[in-house]
């Protein structure tokens, strides 16, 4: 019986087990039924950007993660959610993982452009941050593009272009109006206990300012379970 370590970049021979529900499934179920691999929770086992490797029920799954994923994930040996991207080819299974919606949102109206792919998509996002990429496309600003290894001026202005008003008004604000780093321990908190994004923004909007992480995380949880 083939091993299920490793399962990005790599053929696997009859199909993966769903790591929704946290039990394996009978080979070759997720590719027979077209299921699609949305989410997986487990434990973070190995890092080496850009690839995980996340522990879900003894089952290994090596997840490709942009930068911006990467730099906020959890240590070795803690629990972690990932919204997940899942490319079946004819040669490999590929799983692209990301900790927000918006992150996940951007790289699938990446991939949709002529001519850019999971690595090139993953190249942008590990190189601007989804309000700053919403930003340049907003501004028409190609050499902020360019300033990613792989991408020339023709590719940048060709990204802005089909770019133009998909990537929805809330990515377009500024970083400065982005979250707090507290903000974004807490939310990723609640996203890796079980809480939706949504969810887990609005509990963040009902927080004090300048509320410690351990101690908003506290608060977000007693306003949640109303």
């Amino acid at each position: 019986m083939p091993s299920l370590w490793g399962l990005a970049g790599r053929r696997h021979h009859g199909g993966l087990p769903s790591p929704l529900d946290g039990e394996d499934s009978a080979p070759g179920a997720a590719a027979q039924s077209g299921l699609m691999i949305g989410r997986i929770t487990g434990t973070l086992a190995e890092k080496s950007p850009p690839q995980i490797l996340v522990d879900v029920g003894g089952v290994g799954y090596e997840v490709d993660v942009p930068m911006s994923t990467f730099y906020n994930l959890p240590g070795l040996g803690e629990r972690v959610t990932l919204l997940t991207h899942f490319v079946v080819r004819e040669d490999a299974q590929l799983l692209y993982g990301f900790l927000t919606q918006e992150e996940r949102a951007t790289f699938r109206e990446l991939v949709k452009i002529s001519g850019v792919g999971p690595r090139t998509a993953l190249s942008i996002l590990s190189g601007l941050s989804v309000a700053d990429l919403s930003q340049a496309v907003s501004r028409q600003e190609a050499g902020r593009l360019v300033k990613v290894p792989g991408i020339g001026k023709k590719t940048a202005e060709r990204l802005l272009l089909e770019l133009k008003g998909k990537l929805g008004p809330d990515l377009a604000l500024p970083a400065a109006a982005a979250a707090s780093d507290a903000q974004a321990d807490i939310a990723q908190a609640l996203v890796a206990l079980g809480y939706n994004e949504r969810d887990a923004n609005a509990a963040l909007k009902a927080l004090p300012p300048g509320v410690a992480v351990s101690e908003g995380i506290k608060l977000a949880l007693k306003a949640l379970s109303r």
